[in-house]
């Protein structure tokens, strides 16, 4: 059954059980309204005609029942031996209500008698003050007017229910039609991108924009973005991949002809190849980490870190990756102690030195810095190199992004995983990670990571950083 049959449904049952309940509380006290007034009519007459008893019953008088030409009331009187004593019409020989000729205590009562339905009051009458019982009076009203009434009233509701009933259903249908169709339409669109492979489709908002249906739109929407940025950036992963591992396999392919040809491995030829070979292996290893790392099985140590003493470390390797080319120096230097695990932060460290020296022409320099602000150790690696355009800075940090795709992968460029990397390692560490260029000025990379309880200057009430 479809989502609109189902709410049609609801729709209609609410209206049915809402119009039962009113129906019958509708029903139930007009039918008591009516029998209570036709009570009240028959007490008043029986305390009128009770005024002309005194201790004979055939001295009772009906002259009460004349006084209201209205009502028409069947009145008998019986004495204490069930003998029939007086009567208003010659037409009822029988008591009205037999059963109730034995009672002490007046009583109310629906017979029916000769298919005519009748309300009957049983009165016992009784000597005063001696409180003899001598005999009964009967007084009955026909109730043909309470059921013709109720039969009308039952009709009406029973009919009108029905037709607000199906009217309820009508409108249901088309409400529910009207507010399901723009789910038909992420459907029917879901169905063609399958259908097509195009992720550039999307819904066009119709409705308003705020109300659930156009909340789903729009999440819908966003998600097909989301989607669509992902396969690009996989496509282009994947191509860039492609090129990455032809260029040190073609590398190695020509070496090995070379090899093969002269029937003699020189020195220069092996370390091509061994250079190539561990190209592609940190390639693997750059993958493989991210993979981990997205299903969350790359475990982080966590130990007492000096992030002054591995400042140093870092830096005599960037010396050693500069070869003297450009001028790499320590800035500001204090110490931090930091909680996390020492390798992969170095590995972050190292990631952000080998781009600043990989991007810094010869004679540019590259500075590494350490401060403590507030509750947080900030390191900063800045070069002088021709910085990062505008325009690309909010996705250098993404997954395979490549900034300059256009430069040579023989001069040292990557596959685009190392500030991933970065920035997931440093996200693992309660910290951030945040980039500062201007085109032709250089770039600045600033890592916050949180500082141990104990190294916190607790003077200092420096606010979190912000990206």
């Amino acid at each position: 059954m479809t989502l609109r049959a189902r709410l049609t449904l609801w729709y209609a049952a609410i209206m049915a059980i809402g119009l039962f309940f009113y129906g019958a509380a509708v029903y139930s006290i007009l039918v008591y309204s009516m029998t209570q007034q036709v009570d009240e009519m028959l007490e008043r007459t029986a305390d009128d005609i009770r005024q002309t008893f005194r201790r004979d019953v055939r001295g009772v008088s009906f002259s009460a029942l004349a006084l209201d030409m209205t009502a028409r009331i069947y009145a008998q009187v019986w004495d204490a031996d069930a003998n029939l004593v007086a009567r208003n019409t010659p037409l009822l020989d029988e008591a009205l209500d037999p059963e109730r000729l034995a009672g002490e205590t007046s009583v109310l009562s629906t017979v029916r008698l000769d298919g005519i339905p009748l309300r009957v009051l049983t009165y016992p009458l009784v000597t005063s003050p001696e409180g003899d019982l001598v005999g009964y009076l009967q007084l009955a009203s026909s109730l043909q007017t309470v059921d013709t009434a109720r039969r009308l009233v039952l009709t009406v509701l029973v009919v009108g229910g029905v037709l607000a009933v199906g009217f309820a259903a009508l409108i249901g249908w088309t409400t529910a039609a009207a507010a399901l169709r723009p789910l038909d339409q992420v459907t029917e669109t879901a169905l063609q991108i399958t259908r097509a492979d195009d992720l550039s489709r999307r819904i066009p908002q119709r409705g308003p924009p705020r109300d659930e249906v156009g909340r789903l739109i729009l999440a819908f929407n966003e998600t097909l973005e989301r989607l669509e940025r992902v396969f690009e950036t996989q496509r282009r992963f994947m191509a860039d991949v492609s090129h990455e591992l032809r260029t040190p396999l073609t590398v190695i392919r020509g070496n090995m002809d070379l090899i093969r040809r002269t029937g003699q491995a020189d020195a220069e030829s092996l370390e091509a190849v061994v250079s190539e070979v561990d190209r592609m292996t940190r390639m693997v290893q750059d993958i493989l980490l991210l993979a981990q790392a997205e299903t969350g099985k790359l475990p982080l140590g966590r130990e007492q870190i000096e992030l002054d003493t591995l400042l140093l470390e870092v830096f005599q390797q960037a010396k050693l990756l500069s070869q003297g080319r450009l001028d790499v120096r320590l800035g500001q230097e204090d110490q931090a102690r930091v909680v996390g695990d020492r390798d992969r932060i170095k590995q972050v460290m190292l990631n952000l030195v080998a781009n600043a020296v990989a991007f810094t022409p010869p004679g540019g320099t590259v500075t590494m810095s350490l401060a403590c602000i507030g509750g947080w150790a900030r390191l900063t690696i800045s070069d002088s190199g021709p910085g990062i355009p505008k325009d690309e800075l909010p996705h250098i940090f993404e997954r395979f992004y490549r900034v300059d795709r256009a430069r040579r992968r023989s001069a040292g460029g990557g596959a685009g995983l190392g500030l991933s990397i970065a920035y997931w390692i440093v996200r693992m560490h309660d910290g951030r990670i945040e980039v500062a260029s201007e085109e032709g000025r250089g770039t600045t990379f600033s890592v916050w990571l949180p500082l141990t309880p104990a190294a916190t200057p607790a003077p200092l009430a420096v606010m979190p950083p912000s990206g």
